[in-house]
């Protein structure tokens, strides 16, 4: 195929979807039961490999958070790619919402880690666990 991809309606589709909930995680088997209740259903299998080439090509981000746990995957536009900086997560322990943190501080301790220690965090990897302002207040405090 010589690295071009087709630019079928489905693809065109799930892009289109994806757009919408930018900044936002999702994993693949939401985005399939989404499609699956649309006028023109995309398959299960259609979904996980479309976001493959997303991926693949850049335009999505897939974030592997857990172990055991679906991957999460984010629209980021082209514009953003190199101006978003260095994006670490948070994750809920109750809700499970899942979102970015840029911070100048973790900016600077990853790349001390790199020079001290030869050592290269993947930003998009790690992951800090608590509990969100949302839970806390709601007396989801551990």
């Amino acid at each position: 195929m010589n690295g071009t991809r087709y630019k079928t309606k489905q693809r065109e589709e799930l892009l289109d979807y994806l757009k919408t909930l930018r900044g936002t995680h999702v994993t693949a088997g939401e985005l399939s039961e989404h499609f699956r209740t649309c006028e023109n259903p995309i398959g299960k299998a259609t979904v996980y490999r479309t976001l493959e080439q997303f991926v693949e090509e850049g335009i999505v981000y897939k974030y592997i958070i857990d172990a055991g746990n679906s991957a999460c995957y984010e629209y980021v536009p082209e514009e953003e790619h190199d101006h978003h900086g260095t994006c670490f997560h948070c994750k809920c322990e109750v809700c499970g919402q899942l979102f970015h943190m840029h911070s100048a501080e973790l900016e600077k301790m990853q790349k001390e880690l790199n020079s001290r220690y030869h050592f290269a965090v993947d930003p998009r990897r790690t992951v800090f666990y608590g509990i969100c302002g949302s839970c806390t207040d709601r007396g989801g405090v551990r």
